[in-house]
């Protein structure tokens, strides 16, 4: 059975099979052509047994790898007259007499491979004009590869920068607390994916990439279950992060069904997409009747948040940074927070700030009514031994003279 082309595969065809019926040779055919081997990627044969499609030989036994070191001209009227030619496999079987080759060449120069021509027999009427015919569609083969080739890189870097963080058992785990802003008791902490810093990317960045891979719901439950062990050495409740989406999958049911869930706070971003509030709300639904709790995070970072408030009925809301940073000395953020605020009391939710580094900020926040803080200023992300039991306790304002 043929294999099924891809869309590029199609147009790909279609170039061959102009360049078949231009030329009037039995094959027409391109070429991946990766350093050490020749991969025939696209063919159209008149003699297909000949000629598969996928088949791949050494590169440096080709007439294209010759052709590319100039040990061969591009256009072989009559491969015969080359001794060169005639040293090569190709010319025995499939007994090739006559050929063109030009590279396939992409816009950084890089060389994909060959787009090419050959025949059983001898053509004197191949001339440096067929060559021309083979650049331009050669080009346009490159313009057609071009996307599909970048994304392979894309995700093979991608995979090459995560397959070993799984194989290690996940991302690294620190904790950052969360501290009641009237006692300064710390409440819980938030357990917080960390990636090697020579990657340059934040957490949410190196989830968004492990999704666009296909790796996500590994990459997140195995920061999960991470997360899940730092639960038996601390006291009060661990926020974990995830996604709706590996939410709903059964492997994420079965890892939360094994956790003290009264101690666990499941905190879904506002940034994260829901296509199905209702099954979201089942797959929440036999895990808070056994006592977990859920957050909305980054609320008011966006319009998202609003409406997973109403659909979800949270427990605890988180406020964006963005809303925090300046709030004791910018009017509008103090109007903003004071309004989230009564919007959560109105669902009965308690209210986290997040990202509060400074006493005047946290000062503003409780007298905002915000229960809650997690922030550099009670402390930044670190092991668990670095916890406090207790922070200093926030004093309220002194009101205007």
């Amino acid at each position: 059975m043929a294999k099924q082309r891809t869309d590029v595969g199609r147009q790909i065809a279609d170039l061959l099979g102009t360049a078949k019926r231009s030329l009037g040779l039995s094959v027409a055919f391109m070429t991946r052509m990766d350093g050490t081997t020749q991969h025939l990627e696209v063919v159209d044969s008149s003699i297909p047994v000949l000629f598969r499609e996928g088949a791949s030989v050494p590169q440096a036994t080709t007439f294209c790898q010759a052709i590319l070191d100039g040990r061969l001209p591009s256009v072989i009227p009559d491969v015969r007259r080359f001794p060169e030619a005639m040293r090569l496999p190709a010319a025995r079987m499939p007994r090739i007499r006559s050929f063109v080759s030009v590279p396939v060449t992409l816009s950084d120069g890089t060389l994909y491979g060959t787009f090419c021509a050959a025949g059983l027999t001898s053509d004197k009427g191949l001339t440096k004009r067929d060559q021309s015919l083979l650049d331009v569609l050669a080009h346009a083969a490159s313009v057609v590869l071009e996307p599909q080739v970048r994304e392979q890189a894309r995700r093979g870097e991608i995979e090459g920068r995560l397959v070993p963080v799984l194989a290690a058992g996940g991302p690294e785990i620190v904790l950052q607390p969360i501290v009641d802003l009237l006692t300064g008791d710390r409440v819980g902490v938030e357990a917080l994916s960390r990636f090697p810093r020579h990657w340059g990317l934040t957490p949410d960045l190196c989830f968004a990439d492990a999704h666009s891979v296909g790796l996500g719901d590994r990459l997140e439950l195995s920061a999960l279950e991470r997360a899940a062990e730092q639960m038996a050495g601390i006291d009060g409740y661990v926020a974990m992060n995830v996604s709706p989406d590996t939410l709903l999958t059964a492997e994420c049911a079965a890892l939360l069904s094994r956790l003290p869930l009264e101690r666990v706070l499941l905190e879904l971003s506002e940034h994260d997409p829901v296509a199905d509030y209702a099954a979201l709300t089942a797959a929440l639904a036999p895990l808070r009747a056994r006592g977990m709790r859920l957050a909305i995070d980054d609320v008011g970072a966006g319009f998202s948040s609003l409406r997973h408030i109403v659909l979800t009925t949270p427990d605890v809301i988180k406020l964006d940074r963005s809303l925090i940073d300046g709030v004791s000395t910018d009017p509008i953020l103090t109007t903003l927070v004071r309004s989230l605020v009564e919007f959560g009391r109105g669902c009965s939710a308690r209210v986290v700030a997040e990202g509060v580094e400074t006493a005047t900020d946290a000062a503003t926040l409780l007298a905002l009514g915000v229960h809650y803080g997690q922030g550099w200023y009670f402390g930044r992300p670190g092991t668990a031994g670095q916890l406090a039991d207790r922070y200093p306790v926030v004093a309220l304002p002194l009101p205007a003279a």
